[in-house]
């Protein structure tokens, strides 16, 4: 594999990565997956890493940030009693295999496969911010095998994307009833499993033949921690500011500009 030059302005780079997806995150709801993973396949070739695994860096320094992020969010949640901690645990053991298997899966394919994977998964949610889907509750919450499988296909797919699941946990459990406040806390700790599991995953394999020569990781801890610590400064700005400005045009502007990345994710 070929060396890697590191990159001095890195320190800089990656909070600026950080607080952008930060702001969006608190600003539009979004998960911050879907901005960092185009950021660091931006970033990662110019500090040399190998085009063959950029993406699988990307995705997985992505998901390392969620550790930190939806520690934080939880607890906030917690604090006024938003998370339902009952779906939470029966949906836990799922999140955390679901994202295990997903890791595993994801240092075995291909970068171009996965770039397409994440492209298709961004172009569905420029549809879904773009038209602000929502929807209609028409089940109920299953049963714990129910949970547990919904999580399992849920952890599979944010391992598979390098986002911690907001995007589609929020959906499932407003379909199955739960209020949009409940649901949006749930997910937020619904992401720490998808995270540890996808950790766990990546770690299993370090030192494979597609290993992050930056890191002798497939994570970069160094991105992941900068961005993390970033982005928890700038996701109250962001929250603060859907009080003052057009959120349904910023979120057709930002759906807009997901849809081109994807687009160009999958036919580059």
């Amino acid at each position: 594999m070929a060396d890697v030059t590191p990159v001095h302005y890195s320190f800089l780079i990656y909070p600026l990565v950080g607080m952008l997806s930060g702001f969006l995150a608190g600003l539009l709801g979004i998960g911050g997956g879907l901005i960092i993973v185009p950021a660091l396949l931006l970033i990662f070739p110019y500090q040399g890493l190998a085009a063959a695994v950029v993406t699988h860096t990307a995705i997985a320094t992505s998901l390392a940030t969620v550790v930190v992020t939806s520690l934080i969010a939880a607890y906030s949640h917690h604090r006024h009693g938003a998370v339902d901690w009952s779906i939470f645990r029966k949906m836990a053991p799922g999140l955390f295999s679901g994202a295990l298997i997903g890791a595993l899966a994801t240092t075995r394919l291909p970068g171009e496969a996965l770039r397409v994977i994440f492209g298709l998964f961004a172009l569905a949610a420029a549809v879904q911010i773009g038209l602000q889907l929502q929807p209609t509750a028409r089940g109920r919450i299953p049963a714990v095998p129910g949970l547990a499988g919904v999580g399992i296909v849920i952890g599979i797919i944010s391992a598979l994307v390098g986002v911690g699941g907001g995007t589609m946990i929020v959906p499932f459990l407003r379909w199955s009833a739960v209020k949009m406040q409940r649901a949006v806390a749930t997910s937020s700790a619904g992401g720490f499993p998808i995270a540890a599991g996808a950790c766990v995953g990546f770690s299993l394999v370090d030192g494979f033949a597609g290993g992050s020569a930056m890191a002798n990781s497939t994570i970069y801890w160094p991105a992941a921690l900068w961005i993390a610590a970033a982005s928890l400064i700038t996701v109250p700005l962001g929250a603060q500011f859907t009080h003052r400005i057009s959120i349904l045009s910023l979120s057709k502007i930002f759906a807009l500009i997901l849809g081109i990345i994807g687009l160009r994710l999958i036919f580059v």
